[in-house]
C-alpha cells in the first residue's frame, strides 16, 4: 500500500530537523505551568484507572513520556520519524521507543489506557482526522483517557527552511470546537478544554489543550 505523502513529508521534516528541534524544545515543558498542569491531570486520571499502559503518539525526542513516566505513569513513545526515535531512545534509555504511524498503530484493540497526541495532529490533513481518532479509539481500552494539545486557528503555518535545513512542512492550527466535534463523531467524550494565550516571544498562536475519554457503560456516548 503506498504511503500518504503527508506522512512521508511529516518523517523527512522531522529526520532533518531532530538535532535541533530537541535543543530547541528540551526545557520546554518547564516554562509552561498550564501545561503541566494538563499533563498532571491526565496522569492523575489514568492512575485512578488503572486501565494500563499510555501511548505518547508523535512522541519526538521523547520529553513528554519522559514527563509521564515522572509522573508515575507506564509509558512509551511512538513516532513517525527514525531520527526523533533514536533520540529518544538515547535520551531516556529506560524507555521504551517505536516508530510507527498513528493512521494505524501496531496495537491490539484496547490495548491502552490513555494516549497523548501533544502536537503530533499538527500535520494531519482535516479529512483524515477521522480516521486518527478512530485509531485511538479503537486502542483504547473502554475509560481510557486521551489528551490533544494543538495551535488554536484557521489557516495553516508553512515553515521553510527551520534551522537552516533544506526541508518545509505545513502545520495546521484548528478550532477546539471542530476537534471536539469530530471526537464527538469517534465515540469519544469530551471531558475538558483549556484555551490559553501565546507566551510571549516563543509563540505567535494561542494554545488548546482538549481531555477526552473512551466511553465505558458508566458513560453516555453524546
Amino acid at each position: 500500500m503506498t504511503e500518504p505523502a503527508f506522512l512521508s513529508t511529516t518523517r523527512a521534516f522531522y529526520d532533518a530537523v531532530a538535532e535541533d528541534y530537541a535543543d530547541r524544545f528540551q526545557d520546554d515543558l518547564q516554562h509552561n505551568p498550564l501545561d503541566r498542569a494538563m499533563l498532571a491531570g491526565f496522569a492523575e486520571l489514568v492512575r485512578a484507572d488503572d486501565a494500563g499502559p499510555v501511548a505518547d503518539i508523535g512522541c519526538g525526542p521523547g520529553r513528554v513520556a519522559a514527563h509521564l513516566h515522572a509522573l508515575g505513569l507506564s509509558v512509551f513513545g511512538i513516532d513517525l520519524s527514525p531520527r526523533m526515535i533514536a533520540l529518544a531512545r538515547r535520551e531516556h534509555p529506560g524507555l521504551r521507543f517505536d516508530e510507527g504511524s498513528m493512521l494505524a498503530l501496531d496495537l491490539p484493540d484496547g490495548a491502552l489506557g490513555g494516549i497523548v497526541a501533544w502536537y503530533s495532529i499538527i500535520h494531519t490533513p482535516l479529512e483524515r482526522l477521522p480516521e486518527v481518532f478512530a485509531e485511538f479509539n479503537r486502542v483504547l481500552v473502554p475509560g481510557g483517557h486521551l489528551l490533544l494539545a494543538f495551535q488554536v486557528g484557521d489557516e495553516p503555518l508553512h515553515l521553510a527552511q527551520p534551522f537552516g535545513h533544506p526541508v518545509s512542512l505545513d502545520f495546521q492550527r484548528r478550532q477546539p470546537d471542530h476537534v471536539a466535534e469530530v471526537l464527538r463523531q469517534a465515540k469519544l467524550v469530551l471531558h475538558a478544554r483549556l484555551i490559553r494565550e501565546p507566551n510571549e516571544g516563543t509563540e505567535t498562536t494561542r494554545q488548546a489543550y482538549l481531555l477526552a475519554q473512551k466511553p465505558t457503560d458508566r458513560l453516555p456516548e453524546t
